[in-house]
């Protein structure tokens, strides 16, 4: 099997595994319980908290919710923050090139709370730029949710900029949706009111991700009920997901600098195999995280290569997992200037520090093959 699609989920670490399969046999006791077997879970998932926010270097500045997942993490960040601030303005800031999670976000508070979401257009290159993020703050604007790694490309946001621009509009809050960048790149997220990321794009478990946020915030909960989680997230923690979580974070911190390495000459070498011929076009911009590589093909239907590919075993996507089945032509690749051809027929490798230049070549020698087998458009 060769793998390529980390991006939309990562293999699990398995001291990830371990250590939620320990904590789930071995300190299974409900949190919130008084006695001393819930009190033992207790400090293991305030061990977990503490853990998560000193790693990133935040310990002093934010708090860690413990949450299901980016998608829920990137609702609360948006529709909690949307009630609990509404009195201060009705506008809110994104990109056009978000996650489904974000984008559905900003539609439901203004379908269903009469907020004034505001899509910014992207660059040629897949990011918002600075100047058309300043063009379009004002005093009435209470939050800008920016993505800092592109999800299909790769694009990455540049995050200081933005929240340097930000300080000029203090009663804007920063939301960074940080789910493909966290534990890759050297984004300083002090900067960032709000950041949300989940387990299993960084060799976790799936079903387990955090929202931190700058202490001095208060939220309207999305999910009524007990005081867990400061009152912010009802229902019973899981204490093995949220270890399992700091664990996997801090083997991909500690990684960090020699995966990045590793990464960039893999990206390099699929890149150079694929531009020999004239099949391809890239669409992932100069810069962009090596962790993800989008191209189109100009001769060939993507959907019929991809499942011929997997028929193969090498696994690689077209467009993204989450919108994949909901949208046939990328959006991003539309919001960045590509055409619909190019769009509705992109291929996504994405790479984790476990892949390896076998695995390119196996794609390279099999996708051409492929290429030369199927019909063209």
């Amino acid at each position: 099997m060769v793998y390529l699609d980390s991006a939309a989920t990562s293999k699990p670490y398995p001291e990830a595994l371990e250590e939620f399969s320990k904590v789930s046999l071995g300190s299974f006791g409900n949190p919130s319980s008084l006695h001393r077997f819930g009190y033992a879970s207790k400090k293991i998932l305030e061990n977990s908290r503490a853990k998560v926010l000193s790693l990133l270097g935040l310990s002093s500045t934010h708090q860690c919710i413990f949450l299901s997942g980016a998608s829920e993490a990137n609702s609360m960040a948006i529709k909690s923050i949307a009630w609990q601030y509404a009195s201060r303005g009705r506008k809110m800031i994104t990109s056009s090139v978000e996650h489904p999670s974000v984008t559905n976000a900003f539609l439901q508070c203004q379908a269903l709370f009469r907020f004034d979401p505001v899509f910014l257009p992207v660059n040629q290159d897949g990011y918002v730029s600075p100047e058309t993020l300043e063009r379009n703050l004002d005093k009435n604007t209470i939050l800008a949710s920016l993505m800092e790694v592109n999800n299909e490309t790769g694009a990455i946001f540049p995050i200081g900029e933005y929240a340097s621009i930000l300080k000029k509009y203090p009663k804007c809050l920063f939301h960074v949706d940080a789910t493909q960048g966290i534990g890759k790149t050297d984004c300083d997220y002090s900067k960032a009111d709000l950041i949300s990321f989940s387990a299993h794009k960084i060799g976790g478990i799936k079903g387990s991700g955090a929202l931190l946020y700058r202490k001095s915030l208060r939220f309207a909960p999305l999910i009524s009920g007990g005081e867990q989680e400061f009152g912010y997230r009802a229902g019973t923690v899981s204490v093995a997901a949220a270890s399992s979580l700091a664990t996997s974070l801090g083997i991909t911190l500690a990684r960090k600098k020699q995966s990045w390495e590793k990464v960039s000459s893999l990206c390099q070498a699929l890149e150079k195999g694929l531009l020999q011929t004239g099949e391809i076009s890239l669409n992932s911009p100069s810069g962009h995280s090596p962790y993800v590589c989008n191209f189109s093909l100009l001769h060939h239907k993507a959907s019929v290569v991809v499942e011929a590919l997997s028929e193969k075993g090498i696994y690689v996507s077209s467009v993204s997992a989450c919108s994949s089945k909901a949208e046939p032509i990328s959006r991003v690749l539309l919001s960045m200037g590509k055409t619909e051809r190019n769009a509705a027929n992109s291929i996504r490798v994405s790479f984790s520090p476990d892949s390896t230049l076998e695995d390119v070549n196996a794609f390279l020698s099999a996708f051409f093959t492929i290429l030369s087998e199927v019909k063209p458009l």
